[in-house]
């Protein structure tokens, strides 16, 4: 049965997934710029043939993956009607993916073939629908859902996320959006698998039961 997991949650000490006032400049928000940092060295890590802890977190975020989910806020920096359609993301012309992508937003546009076998496709349908139409691109493999924090959520809230990989980096931010806040039942039923430590970050694997 295919799964729906989360993968390269990246918090901080006190639980925030994404800083204020997302911007080209800074397109994790105020504050998150090197939050991710551990993920970057892990990646080049990889590059080199060499391991790690990270790396190996990494690694298996791509294990078996057919298709990806993500919302509006993780694709790009603007919020309301499209003021630029040529917008692809901040990934350039070969996007990571190379799977069907299902982009969260209230503002349709026309689907978008980017290189290396990435399609972004923009919908305003439930979760369940989404889900539905992101297990059926994965002929058979598994769906990640990549973020922001908010579509987390809302897959949380409906019951829907087999499986999560977290990441706590050692910082503190003191503001911006927390993974794990108003989620009242979404979280039950969770129980964390492994917690592995490396010294740019803690690692942390729930399961549904």
């Amino acid at each position: 049965m295919p799964k729906l997991r989360v993968h390269n949650i990246t918090v901080s000490v006190d639980g925030y997934a994404a800083g204020p006032r997302q911007s080209l400049e800074q397109p994790l928000g105020e504050g998150f710029g090197d939050m991710h940092e551990w993920m970057f060295a892990a990646m080049r890590d990889l590059a080199d043939g060499k391991g790690g802890v990270d790396a190996e977190y990494v690694e298996r975020s791509k294990d078996n993956i057919g298709a990806t989910i993500m919302g509006r806020n993780m694709f790009g920096p603007w919020r309301g009607p499209w003021e630029d359609e040529s917008w692809t993301g901040w990934w350039g012309s070969n996007p990571p993916f190379h799977n069907d992508v299902f982009v969260h937003t209230h503002h349709l546009r026309p689907s978008v073939v980017m290189e290396g076998g990435t399609t972004f496709h923009f919908t305003d349908e439930p979760v369940e629908t989404v889900l539905a139409r992101a297990v059926e691109a994965a002929a058979g493999q598994d769906v990640q859902l990549s973020g922001g924090a908010s579509t987390v959520q809302q897959y949380l809230r409906a019951g829907l996320v087999d499986e999560m990989h977290i990441a706590v980096v050692p910082q503190l931010l003191g503001r911006g959006e927390r993974l794990f806040d108003d989620l009242g039942d979404g979280i039950d039923g969770y129980r964390v698998v492994d917690l592995v430590g490396s010294p740019t970050a803690a690692h942390a694997r729930l399961v549904r039961r």
